[in-house]
């Protein structure tokens, strides 16, 4: 068994999220490794649409750590080969009625005391910024800091910038701890990484990774579909959905939740999202959720109603209770990070989440406050749980 003895921070995982915290402790100076059962971006990072929004989400923890985020990526473009296709598009929220423009426009005067740039857009100018939307809608928001990103991509560019040692296909078995119950490295089938600290990148299996440690964190999966259509010329500019989309991710339900979110690519295929369920991992087809996601978004952009969907995708996001993800440092075990539970945010606030725990690797002063964040705020008592990970 191969050992490594001079790594300053091991991250389990290989996603963006995993990639954005390399990249952010390497530039600090740090040695670290990337350690992933699968492949780069093999989890939820590779079943997302590459999503950078700051529109969905209200005044608060979450939207500071977005705003921050996408700035960062802001920079990243610039110095990250094309390949990550980053698309400062800007993000189009519709609304069906006055009721509705009415709860936006509370809700984006919230965003821009935080920052947001949102600028309502009357009913007889939604056509001027997307010309194949639906009639009969009332008025909308146009939000121009909402990006897209090709999320594999991101994620592999992301990664080999940093330098890190990879060390693919290969599950971590254990967390090492000393005779003081801190972590000191992680062991896998094939060698050991041994460091003073471990990240928990794990994603929707972040909760598992904690068990390993002896600690616990509440991550659950929620369960979400896209549609690729066939390649088009741009029929669509913008990430465009409708209103409900942001109750939608607001919620706690574990119901199957639908709304359209329909956007253009770079290379023509439209993508087609979002649903959200709680189902465990059960990966099998839900053709409900299909049938939904088609109805909903023909109905925003009839000129879909008779386009051909070549594929599918899905995958799990990780979920926690309050929608917030678990960033820093674990008190209840000394030497482990969390960088998980991100829902479906986290290629958008990868960066950020990579910086502060950046800060915390290296006792830095970080860019916000983690304290929103902290991963020992669910009240767990720290004590192992049952061994085993998903299906």
């Amino acid at each position: 068994m191969l050992k490594r003895h001079h790594l300053d921070a091991v991250i389990i995982g290989a996603g963006v999220v995993g990639a954005a915290c390399a990249h952010y402790a390497a530039r600090a100076g740090l040695t670290v490794a990337v350690v992933d059962r699968g492949p780069v971006a093999g989890g939820t990072t590779g079943a997302g649409e590459g999503n950078l929004l700051v529109s969905d989400k209200e005044a608060g923890p979450e939207l500071d750590l977005a705003l921050l985020s996408a700035r960062l990526w802001t920079e990243l473009a610039a110095v990250l080969p094309r390949e990550v296709e980053y698309e400062p598009k800007g993000g189009l929220v519709v609304a069906p009625d006055e009721a509705t423009v009415k709860a936006l426009r509370t809700f984006a005067e919230g965003q821009r005391a935080a920052g947001v740039d949102a600028v309502e857009v009357p009913a007889h100018a939604l056509h001027d910024l997307e010309p194949h939307l639906a009639p009969g809608l009332a008025g909308g928001f146009h939000y121009p800091q909402d990006a897209q990103v090709q999320p594999a991509q991101a994620a592999a560019r992301l990664l080999a910038a940093s330098g890190a040692e990879t060390y693919l296909g290969e599950e971590v078995t254990e967390v090492l701890l000393d005779t003081r119950g801190a972590v000191r490295g992680v062991r896998t089938p094939r060698r050991e990484l041994l460091a003073p600290a471990v990240v928990n990148a794990a994603g929707t299996w972040g909760g598992h990774i904690a068990r390993l440690a002896g600690t616990d964190l509440p991550v659950l999966p929620r369960r979400g579909f896209v549609l690729v259509t066939e390649p088009l010329p741009r029929v669509v500019r913008h990430k465009v959905y409708a209103a409900d989309y942001i109750a939608d991710v607001a919620s706690g339900s574990a119901a199957l939740q639908s709304s359209a979110v329909v956007e253009g690519t770079p290379s023509g295929p439209v993508l087609i999202g979002a649903t959200r369920e709680r189902v465990g991992f059960d990966r099998s087809l839900s053709t409900e959720a299909l049938r939904r996601l088609a109805s909903q978004a023909a109905a925003l952009f009839p000129v879909l109603a008779d386009v051909r969907v070549l594929r599918t995708y899905h995958g799990f996001r990780p979920y926690l209770p309050d929608h917030l993800p678990a960033i820093g440092p674990d008190p209840r075990r000394p030497g482990l990070l969390h960088a998980c539970g991100h829902e479906g945010a986290g290629i958008g606030l990868a960066p950020a989440t990579g910086l502060l725990i950046a800060a915390a690797l290296t006792g830095t002063a970080p860019a916000l406050s983690p304290h929103p964040f902290r991963p020992d705020r669910f009240g767990g008592d720290g004590a192992a749980g049952p061994e085993g990970g998903p299906a």
